[in-house]
């Protein structure tokens, strides 16, 4: 046998109360999401903002700037995160760190505000716990990433050593470094995430204009 059909009055009791269940849902809905987009959009901006100098060392120009050699550096080409090029005789001492399982040296230029970080030579191993050797003396070329002294802080107490030994002249108050290696539009990977990122800040601010509209 089949159902008998409800009555008017139930059906309409039936109604009213999806019809409230409907709108407490849409209301949980306006309270939680567009919060909830604002603290996504929040936390992908932050992280944006935390690669802001290394995307635009990636965007930059691949023509090295050309700082000059020893006795004739151009202190007026002086650009932070920027592709560059130099000349110069190293300093008698430098400082040593392993990183990845590489060891690198960071060398001054003498009678320069410059500071090389490069790979070891040969000649240049170094254990930890023992005195670190004298940085290869000769005269050397080198290309990579400047930057102005605050804009490196991972580096900051192997500058601050390259300081203390008085072999380099700061400009202005201020070392350089110069990473050797690092080129504009290397890291690709840093610019995957960062449109990741785009993406993931574009789809929440679309989940927060529904929200509103809905509220």
């Amino acid at each position: 046998m089949s159902e008998p059909l409800p009555t008017t009055s139930a059906q309409e009791e039936r109604d009213r109360r999806i019809a409230e269940l409907e709108a407490r849902a849409a209301r949980r809905r306006v309270g939680v999401k567009p919060l909830a987009a604002l603290m996504a959009i929040a936390v992908a901006l932050a992280l944006l903002g935390m690669q802001r100098r290394e995307l635009a060392y990636f965007f930059s120009s691949r023509t090295p700037l050309t700082l000059g050699a020893e006795g004739a550096y151009r202190y007026d080409a002086l650009v932070s995160n920027r592709y560059a090029q130099v000349h110069g005789v190293p300093t008698a001492r430098g400082g040593y760190e392993r990183s990845d399982g590489t060891l690198y040296v960071l060398v001054g230029l003498r009678e320069s505000p410059f500071v090389v970080r490069r790979g070891a030579l040969s000649g240049e191993e170094w254990t930890p716990g023992r005195p670190p050797p004298q940085p290869d003396q000769r005269p050397f070329a080198v290309r990579g990433r400047l930057l102005a002294e605050e804009d490196a802080p991972r580096y900051r107490d192997g500058l601050a050593l390259l300081r203390s030994l008085g072999e380099v002249q700061p400009h202005a108050g201020k070392l350089w470094l110069l990473i050797e290696g690092e080129q504009p539009g290397a890291d690709r990977g840093l610019v995957l995430v960062a449109l990741a990122l785009l993406a993931f800040i574009a789809f929440n601010a679309v989940l927060l204009v529904k929200g509103l509209r809905r509220r």
